[in-house]
């Protein structure tokens, strides 16, 4: 189970850090919360769509569910919510984009 939970971080390192602080805004509707737990509980749950036992493909579930999943429910959040979210993740491309190449040197 740890080696699949830990092959699954790196896959959705950034949606789940999208995810948290859009739970952590005041105005994190309800749907939001349930939905977090139940994707937690499917995570947890020795029961799966295919079975881990199967070497390869038991994992290819998770790998695609999961992410799946965080993503549906971060593109139905409210605007103000994914962008509060997107600045506290270090995701804010609005404001760092234009000055983004600025900072680096071209070697000569």
């Amino acid at each position: 189970m740890w080696k699949r939970l830990s092959v699954l971080w790196v896959v959705v390192k950034g949606d789940v850090r999208r995810l948290w602080f859009a739970l952590g805004h005041p105005q994190a509707p309800g749907w939001l919360k349930g939905g977090a737990v139940a994707l937690v509980l499917y995570l947890v749950s020795p029961i799966d769509l295919i079975p881990d036992v199967l070497p390869v493909v038991g994992v290819l579930d998770d790998l695609i569910i999961v992410p799946m999943a965080l993503r549906w429910l971060l593109s139905r959040l409210p605007a103000e919510i994914r962008a509060y979210a997107d600045q506290r993740a270090g995701g804010a491309t609005t404001s760092s984009a234009s000055g983004a190449g600025s900072n680096h040197r071209i070697p000569r």
